[in-house]
């Protein structure tokens, strides 16, 4: 764990969800320090997605509670960032402007937000890219808007739901990287989701394994890497290691739902 983590930034405490007579979550108990980067995985269907919204204020939680900085979350908040698999750019607008867009709407002035959209751009390396639009971008370049329009709003926790699952392997790499590198230079706290042990694992302070549904944490596993980091780290022992651990919980599971559902 990366020696800035002083505090709690977010505190999860017995929360469910259902959904009807399902319960599809819970209960979870969870936290996340200042500057620290949690993954999620688990097998399909185990509520990562819906823990995220939960953090992210677009869901409630049935029971439990949910507080960020100590105070009780209610809704979404302005310094909670959330990326999605989908990088939803603006198809007609160029990327300064995508990049701007959410500074367009809290009505910041248009010379404020250019430079802010300009800087951030500059922050995942497309500043050369500002006047081209979405359609002559790769997928990986456009989820890099994505991330710089999130970044906008100086967030101290994102939220990132498999952003990078729609990417082939070498491309996902390349941006789980530069993501880990964004991160680290703002020392912003992390949740995020992934289908991928590697990315877990090379991105993580700590990764935490979910059961199958009803999701509950299984087990909350420290990746005891050096920082900086890049690819290189997943051949150490230590990568190794925690990788068998993580997947060897996440095959029973599997084979758990995949009998119950026989």
């Amino acid at each position: 764990m990366r020696g800035r983590v002083v505090s709690r930034l977010v505190d999860v405490h017995d929360a469910t969800k259902k959904f009807g007579q399902v319960t599809a979550l819970g209960p979870i108990s969870l936290t996340i320090g200042e500057g620290e980067f949690v993954s999620i995985v688990g097998p399909s269907g185990c509520g990562k997605s819906t823990l995220l919204e939960i953090i992210g204020g677009l869901q409630h939680t049935s029971s439990g509670s949910v507080q960020v900085r100590g105070e009780e979350l209610t809704g979404p908040r302005d310094e909670t960032a959330i990326v999605f698999q989908d990088s939803a750019t603006l198809p007609w607008r160029t990327v300064l402007d995508n990049v701007a867009f959410a500074l367009e709407a809290k009505n910041v002035p248009r010379e404020a937000r250019r430079r802010i959209a300009e800087e951030r751009l500059a922050t995942v390396g497309l500043q050369d890219f500002a006047n081209h639009y979405p359609a002559q971008l790769s997928g990986g370049m456009r989820q890099r808007v994505a991330i710089a329009r999130a970044l906008t709003t100086d967030p101290d926790l994102i939220l990132a739901d498999e952003p990078f699952g729609a990417l082939d392997e070498q491309t996902r790499l390349l941006m789980s990287y530069e993501l880990l590198r964004v991160v680290e230079r703002l020392a912003c706290g992390v949740l995020f989701i992934t289908h991928s042990i590697q990315e877990a694992v090379l991105l993580s302070d700590r990764v935490i394994v979910m059961s199958a549904r009803p999701g509950r944490i299984l087990d909350d596993i420290a990746i005891p890497l050096p920082h900086p980091r890049d690819p290189d780290v997943l051949s150490q022992p230590s990568a190794t290691e925690a990788a068998n651990r993580i997947w060897g919980l996440i095959r029973r599971e599997a084979q758990l739902a995949m009998g119950a559902a026989s």
